[in-house]
């Protein structure tokens, strides 16, 4: 746990995505949720579906400063280091899917079985992203990289039309990746909240996923290089524009979707993020208004951790049962619902995110920086 020299900005901007990533993931009623805070059913973009593409970018962009310290290392010690990464990141995912590592079976406590336990999730393609863009920006030049990714996006396309059904291979039973993952994996082993097996973080669309991660890389890069003046907003906030205009017309051949990770997405989420980086960094270096950023930071700093914390002690309170129902909806229920079905399921989401925050504000005044 140590402390390094931040980029402000990008503290703010990756805060700001795992705040929202918190309130989305724990409505106190997910069947009474602000559809804003929904993620599209099939096809279509709500801000929610900008919150998982905004954390990959905001890794890309964080490894466009850690990479600069591998210049002078050997290729067996980044090697070592990517991989090392990768697992703890990927393990950490699989075992948070685990946990608690057992369950309650006719007021029997046995140990969860393995066979059923998902095996990618977030924080595996994280993991995966993570490895695939960093082997590239460690051994390719800049200008390549940016290529591959284009070819990456246009042979994920090429995958998905070929590979899928061949009347609707963007539908949910008829895409390519689903097939991919059931033959890899089975269907004990995928997501179940569609109602049928079908994972949206499975392996096919890591691909298109990674690009993601090389935007932010770029961006970072760019911000380096250029500075943090009028000149770099204006040229982040163009490149935004044009990615959203191409993104807007692959659309119509290649539905945006953020459960198939479609390429247009991957282009719409870019542009997005292109976007909201250029606002940040204008608030925050040119007009120079920083009271409201320590909030965010909280979060920007330790976010593997806080976002970790989130998700096992959710899982705790639904374990834990008070009478018939379980913890995290007996709180819910008795705390919260008084201020309506919506309002109160909001509430509760956003009361739930400060108590992950009070964990974050409590690490970073003790200056504690959990990083793998």
């Amino acid at each position: 746990m140590t402390n390094t020299q931040r980029f402000p900005a990008l503290d703010v901007f990756r805060g700001m995505t795992i705040c929202l990533m918190i309130i989305v993931n724990t409505p106190g009623d997910h069947l009474h949720t602000f559809s804003p805070l929904l993620h599209a059913k099939w096809h279509g973009f709500t801000p929610t579906d900008l919150v998982f593409p905004s954390f990959l970018f905001a890794v890309g962009n964080a490894m466009s400063f850690t990479m600069q310290k591998w210049e002078n290392r050997g290729t067996g010690f980044v090697l070592g280091k990517i991989t090392k990464r990768t697992l703890i990141i990927f393990l950490l995912g699989y075992l948070m899917y685990w946990f608690p590592f057992v369950a309650n079976d006719n007021g029997q406590w046995a140990l969860s079985p393995v066979s059923h336990t998902r095996i990618f999730g977030v924080l595996q393609r994280i993991a995966l992203c993570y490895c695939l863009a960093s082997l590239m920006l460690y051994f390719l030049k800049e200008k390549l990289m940016v290529i591959i990714g284009i070819a990456l996006l246009l042979l994920y396309w090429v995958l998905c039309v070929v590979f899928g059904d061949a009347a609707d291979p963007f539908s949910l039973p008829g895409n390519a990746g689903l097939s991919l993952d059931l033959w890899l994996m089975g269907d004990a082993h995928l997501y179940h909240g569609e109602g049928v097996a079908f994972d949206p973080e499975g392996l096919l669309s890591t691909i298109p996923a990674a690009v993601n991660v090389i935007g932010g890389y770029v961006a970072g890069r760019f911000i380096q290089q250029k500075g943090k003046q009028y000149e770099t907003i204006s040229v982040l906030a163009l490149a935004g524009f044009v990615l959203l205009v191409l993104a807007y017309f692959w659309n119509f051949v290649f539905p945006i979707n953020k459960k198939l990770w479609t390429s247009s997405f991957v282009l719409h989420t870019v542009a997005l993020d292109c976007l909201l980086l250029a606002l940040v960094m204008y608030i925050i270096d040119i007009r120079k208004q920083r009271s409201w950023t320590p909030f965010f930071e909280v979060f920007g700093k330790n976010p593997l951790f806080i976002y970790l914390l989130s998700e096992l002690l959710v899982t705790l309170m639904y374990t834990f049962r008070v009478g018939d129902t379980s913890l995290y909806h007996w709180i819910y229920q008795h705390v919260f619902s008084f201020a309506g079905f919506y309002w109160g399921s909001l509430l509760f989401s956003v009361c739930y995110m400060l108590l992950c925050w009070c964990v974050g504000y409590w690490m970073n005044s003790r200056k504690w920086y959990v990083r793998v």
